[in-house]
């Protein structure tokens, strides 16, 4: 597996990460063997992913605990990404955001305990606080590197002011957020920001929530606790529509011999070499095809056509409702 640096921090991961939350909860009914879900994660590092991304939030709790102990054994050899962030009620439901000082030391502390490590090796802020100013959260965090319970900063979905002003307090290592070809917010200001101040980015939904891989179309039957059931962008209309993308990827990855899915991450990695994907799946299977976009070379006319034909589709309903979109700084 190729390695890639996320920004200037110098820390090392693979070109591919794994994203973790799809194992607990968002995508229907979840697996109901857990060990099946651990020889995921084992099989994973077996075959070269470094980055595993999880979060207290996923589940809520259980994530985290499925992470720590799936790599409990090679705890040495992988990159625990986890976040802080939200209020979680009693009933185990997000009832908002608390980046207040003393919750994020809560956080961590239990966090720490979940994962069964003694330091989280990225600690994200899952959201923008309004109500906390982000030079408190930076920090925060500061004094938990100074500590040793953590060792890079985070943000997720945060806006390039924001970004600034928390990289003066405390260096950001990475920004999480949605980014694909059909989610492409964060190009105009992120990007360049990121460019110049040295960070790294870790798109999340790279394959746009496995719009992109062409499996899913209007015949697709969601399950009620299917997240992708309430977005706006998953209604039939919305994805006749946006099947424009899938044709696209289609055309080359055809070309190329390989996937939609690989092409739509190869893409991503063609972006910066400082880009690191982390699709999430549930299958050994997913993993190896998605490794396997490290090694799809898009040459410049690829990558033009992709762009071309890019330009020429108006990407059809928002990514999230309205009350979720209010949450992001994109």
């Amino acid at each position: 597996m190729q390695q890639r640096t996320l920004g200037s921090s110098g820390l090392e991961v693979s070109a591919i990460g794994l994203g973790c939350m799809g194992m607990s909860q968002s995508y229907g009914p979840n697996p109901g063997d857990r060990s099946e879900m651990i020889a995921v994660l084992r099989g994973a590092v077996d075959r070269g992913i470094t980055l595993f991304d999880t979060a207290e939030v996923y589940g809520p709790f259980v994530n985290e605990e499925l992470v720590g102990e799936a790599l409990a054994p090679v705890r040495d050899q992988v990159v625990i990404a986890t976040k802080f962030g939200f209020k979680i009620d009693g009933d185990g439901r997000t009832v908002g955001t608390d980046s207040r000082p003393e919750h994020i030391k809560q956080v961590a502390e239990a966090s720490l305990r979940r994962l069964g490590t003694d330091v989280i090796d990225l600690f994200y802020q899952h959201r923008v606080d309004p109500q906390v100013p982000i030079e408190d959260v930076a920090g925060t965090v500061a004094e938990l590197i100074e500590a040793g319970k953590v060792r890079h900063f985070g943000l997720s979905e945060a806006g390039a002011t924001t970004i600034r002003r928390a990289h003066a307090v405390q260096p950001v290592t990475a920004l999480q957020s949605e980014y694909s070809l059909w989610t492409r917010d964060p190009e105009p200001e992120i990007l360049p920001t990121l460019d110049e101040l040295g960070i790294g980015f870790v798109p999340f939904s790279p394959l746009g929530r496995g719009f992109l891989t062409g499996t899913v179309d209007t015949s697709t039957e969601l399950a009620d606790d299917d997240m992708r059931a309430g977005l706006p962008r998953f209604s039939a209309e919305n994805l006749r529509t946006n099947q424009a993308f899938v044709e696209l990827l289609g055309a080359v990855a055809e070309r190329k011999g390989a996937t939609t899915a690989q092409v739509a991450l190869a893409w991503l990695l063609a972006q910066r070499p400082w880009i690191v994907p982390i699709p999430g799946t549930r299958r050994t299977s997913r993993v190896e095809e998605n490794i396997g976009a490290a090694d799809v070379e898009l040459t410049a006319g690829d990558l033009a056509e992709i762009a071309a034909g890019a330009e020429q589709i108006q990407v059809s309903g928002a990514r999230y409702a309205d009350a979720m979109l209010r949450m992001t700084g994109l």
